[in-house]
């Protein structure tokens, strides 16, 4: 018997095999969990389906979250096929290519207000329409990244929406506590997703990232997915409002420690 079995899961932002989502959803029905999945677009829907059934998830729907329309129609249609929720996944983040490389100070305001719609809004807005459906015990998941906390370069606009997204998480906690529902943030090591890609010097961040962390290994979406399940599950039931590092370590490091196995 699975760590979450009986439980009902919708993951928001599934996009192909390599996202973390995938790593999660994967993670989430190995443990026993129903699995229901929201992605974003029509372009996307051709990818998704298939990863849907090899999960049976027969719950697929399309949701652009800056839409609170399409949020509510989601939340709605979730209540009608699973009656309640016991875990929610926000895999969602999105700024401009062109916010993602350069001076930061060069953000367009266009470009601000966007990254923080889809990337920290949509979460919040997530939470809301689901609200009414969560069972007590529920866990709120979304994933974030260390340079919300520290300068990561050329990752700029994202850098300041993970910051907000990691706040929102706290005051969600905060109020969502009262109800037995938790809150809590993934922040994931460099991971070759669409998302990061799209990062500018990305593959040499990503090539170099090992040589710090002091395990000297690069994580996965499988260890992303494992750390879900653990915060998804009544074994961190008391744990909610944190910011969670699946890095290897990379987040303690003040310098690179020259010292090599």
């Amino acid at each position: 018997m699975g760590l979450l079995e009986g439980k009902n899961a919708i993951v928001f932002g599934l996009a192909n095999d390599k996202s973390i989502a995938w790593g999660i959803t994967q993670a989430l029905h190995r443990e026993g969990a129903n699995i229901g999945i929201s992605y974003a677009g029509d372009m996307l829907e051709k990818r998704v389906k298939p990863l849907a059934a090899q999960v049976g998830a027969d719950f697929v729907e399309q949701c652009n979250v800056d839409s609170d329309e399409q949020i509510a129609a989601v939340a709605e249609k979730a209540k009608a096929h699973f009656g309640e929720i016991d875990i929610l996944v926000h895999s969602i983040g999105f700024a401009n290519k062109d916010e993602l490389q350069g001076y930061f100070y060069n953000t367009s305001r266009a470009g601000f207000h966007l990254a923080m719609d889809i990337s920290v809004y949509s979460f919040v807005g997530l939470a809301r329409a689901f609200e009414p459906i969560l069972r007590r015990g529920a866990s709120l998941l979304t994933l974030t990244y260390y340079g919300s906390v520290k300068v990561a370069p050329n990752y700029n606009m994202m850098g300041v929406a993970k910051a907000a997204l990691e706040a929102s998480t706290r005051y969600l906690a905060a109020d969502f506590g009262p109800r037995g529902v938790r809150v809590n943030a993934i922040s994931a090591g460099p991971i070759r997703t669409l998302a990061a890609m799209g990062v500018s010097g990305f593959r040499d961040m990503y090539k170099n990232y090992a040589d710090m962390a002091p395990m000297r290994e690069n994580v996965t979406i499988e260890d992303c997915g494992n750390a879900a399940v653990f915060l998804s599950s009544d074994w961190a039931a008391h744990t909610t409002g944190e910011v969670f590092y699946v890095d290897s370590g990379y987040n303690i490091m003040g310098v690179m420690d020259p010292r090599k196995e």
